[in-house]
């Protein structure tokens, strides 16, 4: 899991040389675009991707920012009660948010 901010650092410590945010995001939805890549919204203004495109559940460490996968078989049956009129629910996503 990695926020763009997080592979703007990482890509700029391995090569010893700047790059553009905007490449970067650019890069980033293209591969999200194509299905490589999840967007995992954690608030209004912290996004994190996620390499697992699979339908699976996430605990957030709100003290160490933190995504931690949770897997389905770790999440018990989830009843949407809820129906909007010509929509039906492609997948169900928990996020689990902690503190200390």
């Amino acid at each position: 899991h990695f926020t763009i901010n997080d592979l703007v650092k990482m890509i700029s410590d391995k090569m010893n040389e700047k790059i553009s945010l905007a490449t970067v995001y650019n890069t980033v939805h293209a591969f999200e675009k194509k299905g490589y890549l999840k967007q995992i919204p954690i608030n209004s203004n912290q996004t994190y991707f996620d390499t697992n495109v699979t339908d699976h559940h996430h605990f957030y460490d709100l003290k160490n920012e933190k995504l931690i996968d949770l897997e389905n078989s770790d999440v018990g049956p989830i009843n949407i009660k809820r129906k909007i009129n010509g929509k039906k629910i492609k997948s169900v996503e928990v996020l689990v948010k902690l503190e200390d």
